[in-house]
């Protein structure tokens, strides 16, 4: 690409970009955006306790014109974002403004590359198929932070799943030692760190919001909330059901860590059971030709040379 394409390109992404601004600036105020972002990202309690401020950073005010593109409108969209973000460890004010400026940019940088690719290469492609591709293509750009969200919520709720049961036993033990249950949550966080950074936090995440007046059942709630791991939500509903029954709290966590162990190995297996027909592909495309090469290669050879002098003797 020459200079004069790469001009024509920063031209026209400056130009969309003047415009995006532009019309988010005449069909919609700031307090519009602010609320949104505020409804997506308010309310989190932020890393070992610390509170975002308040204040708008110079670079969030100047991406929020095009965060307001994708912001979603309905409660029901803010909430599953919400959602979302807490599921995958975010928890900074900043992040909806920035996740969402990240989703109109791509929708409009994606097509455009895209169309700068086409007009300037050799592609012999009607306006209809390079209209096609530009919704195509935009689409993807809009769609993949959704799915790189959902990929980084769901990889730490397996993380935090694989370790729960061993939290469990932790907390048994401190309960068992003689500490309540809000000191065994806070020292469990603390000494699970080393198996799962993740979970750790989370449950410190517990013990604060202990500390600062919150009740154990709305604290424990959250936390289910947060991590939107359907075995802690049952292992809240359990500690809550035994709080309110006067039963054995130590005897129904045991119990309960039992069938999450239980749960781990038979996921670990279906895992297993899927192996072969991972590699079945993998093997076809690889393996199998270099196999096919190395058995029937030699008898092909062979068979070429007595061929050939056939042939050349029948000419």
């Amino acid at each position: 690409m020459g200079i004069t394409e790469i001009t024509i390109l920063g031209l026209l992404f400056l130009a969309v970009v003047g415009i995006v601004a532009g019309l988010s600036s005449v069909l919609g105020g700031d307090d519009t955006v602010r609320n949104r972002v505020r409804a997506l990202g308010g309310g989190a309690v932020a890393r070992k306790g610390n509170v975002d401020a308040e204040a708008e950073s110079p670079l969030q005010r100047m991406v929020a014109p095009v965060a307001r593109i994708a912001t979603p409108d309905g409660v029901d969209e803010v909430t599953r974002f919400r959602a979302k973000f807490f599921n995958a460890g975010i928890r900074s004010r900043a992040a909806p403004v920035y996740f969402f400026a990240i989703k109109a940019a791509m929708a409009l940088l994606f097509p455009l590359l895209t169309w700068v690719a086409v007009q300037f290469g050799d592609s012999q492609l009607n306006g209809q198929s390079v209209l096609l591709i530009l919704v195509l293509v935009a689409a993807l750009g809009y769609y993949l932070p959704n799915m790189v969200l959902g990929s980084l919520a769901a990889r730490r709720q397996l993380r935090i799943f694989e370790a729960f049961p061993d939290a469990i036993d932790l907390m048994v033990v401190c309960i068992e030692a003689g500490l309540s249950m809000d000191m065994a949550i806070q020292r469990t966080g603390k000494e699970m760190a080393i198996r799962s950074e993740a979970l750790a936090d989370e449950l410190q995440l517990v013990g604060i919001e202990l500390r600062i007046g919150a009740t154990r059942e709305q604290a424990l709630r959250n936390l289910a909330a947060r991590t939107g791991v359907e075995e802690i939500r049952m292992f809240v509903a359990m500690l809550l059901q035994a709080d309110r029954f006067g039963t054995s709290v130590a005897d129904s966590m045991r119990v309960h860590a039992e069938e999450l162990r239980l749960r781990r190995q038979y996921r670990a297996e279906e895992l297993a059971t899927k192996i072969p027909t991972k590699l079945l592909f993998p093997l076809l495309l690889t393996i199998f030709p270099a196999l096919m090469l190395v058995l029937v290669g030699p008898a092909a050879i062979g068979l070429a040379r007595s061929i050939m002098p056939m042939m050349t003797s029948g000419v």
